[in-house]
């Protein structure tokens, strides 16, 4: 089968939206399928929105047998055979609408702008032959915007059999592109209060270098250098895989994530506890308190008490890795299901 992948990208980004793709695409051409990537820039600019929107429509992908679309707005993309597996919406005109990450005012003409990129939108969306989404998050979303039913399909990481547990030390990993929404900050601020051992190692390049000179800030003006490791930097996959083979355990708490992010997925894979709060999203489908981690309120004091409660129990800390990994096959995320529904 002739099969278009066709997404999105923030030029000099790198994000866990390309992997999805490329990742795909390999899968896909081991079962014999002749595979295109097609990707096209995208600005979040509101004052270019609709020229890159109407770009998608201009597009001919009929020689395809079936297009496949991720992040927005590649589900404009016009074709007889179209999928989705639908990442999140341009996120400011919907959920974020009334929150500080909007970017622009709430004035007339972003509302009109607004109400046309929802049209819009749904229309698309309601082209496709099977809406398939990332997170239960990100099917309410869909529901709640768009009026449109979707399929929760759980996006595996690419060779699984990497990611091992070697043991138990004590740091705390937090491997993730380093971004104020991803909440690096609360983690720093929560080890001001740990009584235990325990240490915190944050990796990630980040995109804006104010938001990592205030994490190292926070980290001097607290005292918190032999505690504390913070790397901007990209990390390297065997250097994540290191880490999470040996680490105590892995956080992921960003707020109101569309998805359970990659860096969950991995750290469950290599046997470890994750931490996480109530409000960071799509992560919630993966984690249960007490079970495979920690759900705690997004407080440094809150966060705290977890960490120094995976340090003082070894026990504890093992039995939730091993049933990390037991909840993966529970949500069935794996690359046999995804090929199985995408090809359906």
């Amino acid at each position: 089968m002739r099969i278009a992948l066709c997404s999105t990208f923030v030029p000099f980004i790198q994000g866990g939206a390309r992997n999805i793709v490329e990742w795909l695409q390999e899968m896909l051409e081991r079962e014999g399928h002749h595979v295109e990537r097609i990707y096209l820039p995208e600005v979040d600019s509101t004052d270019s929105l609709m020229r890159q929107m109407a770009a998608f429509r201009w597009i001919d992908l009929s020689i395809a047998d079936r297009v496949i679309c991720f992040r927005p707005q590649s589900h404009l993309i016009s074709h007889p055979h179209k999928i989705l597996w639908f990442i999140h919406h341009i996120r400011s005109f919907y959920d974020l609408w009334d929150s500080p990450y909007r970017g622009f005012p709430d004035d007339s003409y972003h509302r009109d702008l607004r109400d046309a990129v929802h049209e819009v939108d749904t229309k698309a969306i309601l082209e496709a032959r099977h809406v398939f989404t990332n997170s239960r998050v990100v099917s309410d979303r869909l529901k709640t915007f768009n009026g449109v039913d979707s399929e929760v399909l759980y996006p595996p990481v690419f060779d699984s059999g990497r990611f091992h547990c070697r043991g138990f030390n004590d740091e705390i990993v937090y491997v993730c592109r380093v971004e104020h929404h991803k909440r690096q900050h609360l983690l720093v601020e929560a080890m001001r209060h740990t009584r235990s051992g325990v240490r915190l190692r944050v990796c990630g390049r980040a995109s804006n270098d104010s938001y990592a000179e205030m994490l190292t800030g926070l980290v001097a003006e607290h005292g918190l250098g032999d505690k504390v490791t913070i790397e901007n930097r990209w990390i390297s996959e065997d250097e994540k895989i290191d880490l999470l083979a040996d680490c105590l355990g892995a956080a992921y708490i960003p707020l109101d994530e569309d998805s359970y992010g990659y860096p969950s997925v991995e750290a469950s894979h290599a046997g470890k506890a994750l931490l996480t709060t109530t409000d960071s999203g799509g992560v919630l489908e993966l984690v249960t308190d007490g079970d495979n981690g920690f759900v705690v309120e997004p407080e440094p004091e809150a966060i705290a008490a977890a960490l120094d409660r995976l340090y003082d129990d070894a026990t504890l800390a093992r039995r939730m890795g091993e049933r990390a990994r037991e909840r993966l096959d529970e949500l069935n995320i794996s690359w046999s299901h995804v090929l199985r529904r995408l090809l359906a």
